[in-house]
């Protein structure tokens, strides 16, 4: 029986990957680091202190990973603010689904992030729990950012549903012991494997409020 449903943010709610990655690599070559082609992938997923901590190490980025942070996050919401990336559907599905189920977010991107989202797309009240990976002790694929979410809706991960897009989120959701619904994302499709791991897979969050099971 399903009693809550949880969000992953980047790539459910909005469309920001590809904005994360322009933020990112413009950084990183702004301040004169060395961009990598798997970078994006290697982040994907990663909570604040590891992503950060890996533009500094591993890309060179000559800033502390606070300061790297800050830039980011003060860049990502320029862009959300000027032109906010909302999945088409997301606000109809996360309504019809906020009369039924209490919900959450459970995310990869800053609390500051998280905020502007729900604040810019007015979900702010539908949401029970909002968790940041910033907030546990590891990001995804590790379950920790799922688990806090439950934790704070009161419900047991069986009773849960984890709604994601991409291989890192489906396999920490699954890892939680949710039933995970995907929705792959189409810029970074998850791998087979990782897909595989999903009860079920949709085309269009438009499916999601028809989609979740009993």
């Amino acid at each position: 029986m399903t009693r809550a449903v949880v969000f992953d943010m980047d790539g459910v709610l909005i469309s920001s990957e590809e904005i994360w990655d322009d933020v990112r690599e413009g950084l990183t070559a702004e301040l004169g680091g060395t961009w990598r082609p798997s970078a994006h992938r290697d982040m994907m997923g990663l909570s604040t202190p590891e992503w950060t901590g890996y533009m500094h190490t591993e890309l060179g980025v000559p800033r502390t990973p606070e300061q790297i942070a800050a830039m980011v996050v003060e860049r990502l919401i320029a862009r959300y603010r000027a032109d906010p990336p909302v999945i088409d559907g997301v606000v109809e599905a996360v309504r019809a689904l906020a009369a039924r189920y209490p919900l959450g977010v459970a995310s990869s991107s800053t609390r500051t992030l998280i905020d502007a989202v729900l604040d810019q797309t007015g979900l702010t009240e539908c949401f029970t729990a909002t968790v940041s990976s910033e907030e546990v002790a590891r990001g995804k694929p590790s379950p920790d950012v799922y688990l806090r979410a439950l934790e704070l809706l009161g419900v047991a991960p069986a009773d849960a549903v984890a709604v994601e897009d991409t291989g890192g989120g489906i396999r920490a959701a699954a890892a939680a012991g949710m039933h995970v619904i995907a929705i792959p994302n189409p810029h970074y499709p998850p791998a087979s494997e990782a897909l595989a791991l999903a009860d079920r897979v949709l085309d269009s969050i438009h499916d999601l409020p028809g989609a979740i099971p009993d």
